[in-house]
């Protein structure tokens, strides 16, 4: 079974956050950082180069697949700021629709500008996923 590329590593986030070249982009993260780590209560840690993730859970496939993942997490990518909600977009229609401007992946939640979306119902989004895989794969 082929391993995981991207795993926890021991660069410093702080370190990280700080070279982020746009600083309305740093701000951003910092922000995301904030919002996230009070969600998860766990402290952030760098996964692969470029992925800050907060938390970790395990799951298991019916295929049988396994792995450790984080609870969720964020990119700054240069076209938009990549949050992860790992539970995915399904079981949150309402705050999806007063979210504000964004695009989708299967859990990946694309921002442009932090500024274009409510920051509580983004907040409230966070915390639902948390809350969601916790209690899924406890």
């Amino acid at each position: 079974m082929a391993q995981l590329k991207t795993k926890p590593t021991g660069a410093g986030v702080t370190a990280f956050l700080n070279a982020i070249e746009d600083p309305r982009r740093r701000v951003e993260c910092r922000t995301v950082a904030k919002i996230m780590r009070a969600a998860t209560g766990a402290r952030a840690r760098m996964w692969g180069p470029s992925i800050v993730g907060f938390g970790h859970y395990h799951y298991r496939y019916e295929s049988g697949r396994e792995g450790d993942w984080f609870l969720t997490g964020f990119s700054p990518r240069k076209q938009s700021l990549t949050l992860y909600i790992m539970s995915g977009f399904r079981g949150y229609p309402s705050l999806m629709k007063r979210l504000g401007k964004y695009t989708t992946g299967r859990s990946c939640l694309y921002l442009r500008r932090l500024q274009d979306v409510d920051l509580e119902v983004l907040t409230d989004l966070i915390e639902s996923s948390v809350e969601h895989l916790r209690r899924t794969n406890s």
